[in-house]
């Protein structure tokens, strides 16, 4: 029974999505780290955001609270934020990185915890797919995030950046 739970718990947080990204989900971006049941009325989820500073934490909190209580019928949904593992973007599920592209974001590469600048370099266009990109600036709209430019499509874009 609690392992039925578990999946209907998980399937509703695929339903919650990144506020600065709308198609994709915070299950995706790796940001759920943890689902815990006490009993078949309370319910915890753990979250680890991308940053320490991240203004969408309290946003993401009540988010997951209304679709879990809602879709899985429970009285108590407690989100906790932990940094004792912090994000990497190796948590980026490969359905995240597709739809980071597909929402015109560079997924970052994965990585083996060493990371050297050169990946912000020559990154694919996710519009067209050219390799032929400059770095415009590492520091996009978020701390994330890198600004780029194709040489090809003539597109400017966004990078996620690696994070280890």
């Amino acid at each position: 029974m609690m392992a039925e739970l578990e999946k209907r718990i998980w399937k509703a947080l695929e339903e919650v999505y990144d506020p600065e990204i709308p198609k994709l989900s915070l299950v995706d971006l790796g940001v759920v780290t943890d689902v815990s049941i006490s009993d078949e009325q309370n319910i915890s989820v753990t979250i680890t955001p991308t940053f320490a500073g991240c203004p969408a934490i309290h946003y993401m909190q009540e988010s997951i609270k209304e679709v879990v209580a809602l879709q899985c019928n429970v009285s108590t949904v407690e989100v906790h934020v932990s940094f004792e593992h912090p994000w990497n973007s190796n948590k980026i599920t490969d359905k995240g990185r597709t739809i980071l592209q597909q929402s015109g974001f560079a997924p970052p590469p994965k990585h083996n915890g060493y990371i050297e600048l050169t990946v912000l370099e020559n990154v694919p266009c996710p519009f067209c797919g050219s390799k032929n990109t400059n770095l415009q600036t590492p520091f996009g709209p978020t701390l994330c995030r890198s600004i780029h430019y194709c040489n090809s499509c003539l597109q400017a874009f966004e990078q996620f950046k690696p994070l280890a």
